[in-house]
């Protein structure tokens, strides 16, 4: 498939976003639960919030680019019976709703507890937003994995793998993010957030792992054969019966070499799994406020590439027609 940067950058600043909202809402709990040191609702949470929104606002902005008719799209929420897309559009701007919300709360100080439980976590109307927020993270999750996973013709995307990829990949990233930002406001929530950001990106390299493997070792039920009707065992495509390219042949396949390819395969493995741990324990040794914030951005450099290669990998049925230019 021709990756799309807009969907590229769609996808993984929404996923940042979410990640970051969770990790927030995760702290609350844990502060609430007195495991954790409770933290400013100003500085903290309601700054937190308004960067998990800027990562959303800039993914919405970036998806308006790989429209036809920016205008009419607000018509892609009319399918939501039938299309994930549909579901995605619903549910993000509600997503955009519960975050902004939740940040007010916590900038104008509505912060009283409502009712306490089990004598352990007082609850106000704070935590209430953030775990509607959380359970519309996950949701969002599930609908912009499964726009891919659904398409049962692309056998490299359906499978289920592609939904746990999405969301380890955000919460890693968002988790990161959540180091980045404690290390930069001098919260001492580096080690806190670090810890789960590595938990998640583990999982998510074990994951991605999985996907890589299953996905190599496919066997397509679209040959050459199916695709022209033909059985002979020898089939060897010359040309496409014309001399220039077409929609097909530029939306369908990416037309990088396979050198580059490879290259990007490795880089992703190397700068989203492995440099952002070791980044994050060298800032344990150093104490450095910036090192959280690098591994940030080295990981997310990565998920660019690796989200490259998720739409490159995937061999649509129509490329066995179109193999050849002449």
């Amino acid at each position: 498939m021709h990756p799309a940067f807009s969907v590229i950058f769609l996808t993984t600043l929404i996923g940042v976003g979410q990640g970051l909202f969770l990790a927030l809402v995760t702290g609350q709990v844990y502060s609430l639960a007195n495991l954790l040191q409770p933290q400013d609702s100003v500085r903290f949470y309601a700054m937190g919030s308004a960067l998990s929104l800027v990562f959303l606002v800039v993914g919405l902005f970036a998806s308006f680019f790989h429209l036809g008719h920016p205008e009419r799209a607000w018509r892609s929420a009319a399918k939501w019976r039938t299309s994930w897309l549909s579901r995605e559009v619903i549910v993000l701007p509600v997503f955009m709703f519960l975050v902004a919300l939740y940040g007010a709360v916590h900038y104008f100080g509505f912060t009283k507890p409502l009712f306490v439980v089990q004598d352990v976590i007082e609850v106000d109307s704070s935590l209430i937003l953030g775990v509607l927020g959380a359970a519309a993270a996950f949701a969002l999750y599930a609908c912009t994995a499964m726009i891919y996973a659904s398409i049962k013709f692309i056998e490299e995307w359906h499978s289920p793998l592609t939904l746990i990829n999405f969301a380890l990949f955000g919460l890693s990233s968002g988790f990161m993010l959540a180091a980045a930002f404690s290390a930069w406001n001098g919260v001492d929530l580096v080690r806190f957030f670090g810890a789960w950001a590595v938990i998640f990106t583990f999982a998510a390299a074990v994951s991605r792992g999985l996907s890589l493997r299953r996905n190599r070792r496919l066997v397509h039920k679209s040959t050459l054969q199916t695709a022209i009707g033909i059985r002979h065992n020898r089939i060897e495509q010359k040309s496409q019966g014309f001399m220039g390219g077409s929609f097909n042949t530029r939306e369908f396949f990416h037309g990088a070499s396979g050198e580059t390819v490879r290259w990007i395969y490795w880089f992703f493995l190397i700068v989203v799994f492995v440099l952002p741990v070791l980044l994050l324990g060298a800032s344990y040794w150093l104490a450095s406020p910036y090192l959280p914030i690098a591994a940030f951005a080295v990981q997310y450099l990565g998920l660019l590439a690796e989200r490259w290669y998720f739409f490159a990998e995937a061999r649509h049925p129509q490329n066995l027609y179109y193999q050849s230019m002449a």
